[in-house]
């Protein structure tokens, strides 16, 4: 399936970038059809629920500014929007 490729490559990075203690990426690209910023071949819209210690004293801004740059690249060749649940546990 397509919409895999990018999904594993938000995986890969994100577990390079972070070492997270949780992690999942979903594709919510459906959701989004004819939505601004939405393609129909998918591979746009992406939620991501990471757990990770390198996020521990870092605001939300933080948390989210540091996941938007580890995938700079994949802004570039079509993602549009990103939903995280980033949060340290406290």
């Amino acid at each position: 399936m397509e919409s895999e490729v990018r999904k594993e490559r938000i995986l890969l990075i994100l577990q390079e970038a972070f070492l997270p203690a949780a992690l999942e990426v979903t594709d919510n690209s459906l959701l989004h059809a004819g939505h601004v910023g939405s393609s129909p071949s998918g591979e746009t819209h992406y939620k991501i629920y990471i757990r990770s210690d390198q996020f521990k004293n870092k605001t939300l801004v933080e948390q989210h500014r540091s996941i938007y740059e580890a995938l700079g690249k994949e802004w570039k060749t079509g993602l549009h929007a990103l939903e995280i649940d980033s949060s340290y546990p406290t």
